[in-house]
């Protein structure tokens, strides 16, 4: 019998389900919490109390507030990958650079932060998710400087094909859950705006 993991993806919005009106009971319980970035600490500490679950997260291009105040009980894994049960999960925090602020990337700089992965990645046998606050390049992003994608996140989907590569940073509003969804080759590229609840096998 096949075995399945929820997993609960968050990002740039606060959702009024997930917190003012949190009722425990009445949405599905995760197994496992990732946050895409651009969500105040306490939203993120408040979640992994109620839910009970390990939490892990990237910053997004607003989350300076984490420096003093990182959300209590939560997992940074920027720059890392993580093992939970059968899964690797890999971090990859920030936007592009347009204004100079602390947590934005040059394609340059993102690219050299990817290449330090390589070892360990063939150490652990690949990955299976990836969380970044930006969207890949052409992926769900904009021409503006501060909205456009990584191009090494495509590199990175060509070369390492994750499962699932999960991102932030572009709001938009979905009718039905396919619209966040892109899949390229054998990853699926993730929206998670707002959240986004899926399964995945064990």
């Amino acid at each position: 019998m096949c075995e399945y993991m929820r997993i609960l993806a968050v990002s740039d919005q606060v959702e009024s389900t997930l917190y003012d009106h949190f009722k425990k009971g009445h949405f599905e319980q995760p197994d496992l919490i990732l946050s895409c970035g651009d969500l105040a600490p306490e939203y993120l500490s408040f979640l992994v109390t109620v839910f009970n679950v390990p939490l892990f997260y990237v910053r997004g291009n607003h989350d300076i507030r984490y420096e003093p105040d990182p959300p209590g009980g939560c997992t940074d894994i920027d720059g890392k990958i993580v093992r939970f049960q059968a899964l690797n999960i890999m971090g990859l925090e920030g936007s592009r650079w347009y204004n100079g602020g602390p947590v934005q990337y040059t394609e340059k700089r993102m690219k050299r932060k990817i290449r330090k992965f390589r070892f360990k990645i063939w150490r652990k046998g690949g990955i299976d998710i990836v969380i970044a606050h930006a969207p890949p390049r052409n992926i769900h992003d904009a021409e503006d400087p501060c909205h456009r994608g990584f191009r090494s996140f495509r590199h990175f989907i060509d070369q390492y094909a994750p499962a699932y590569f999960l991102h932030g940073h572009i709001h938009a509003n979905f009718t039905r859950s396919a619209q966040r969804v892109t899949v390229v080759k054998r990853t699926h590229v993730i929206n998670c705006f707002g959240y986004y609840l899926f399964e995945i096998k064990k």
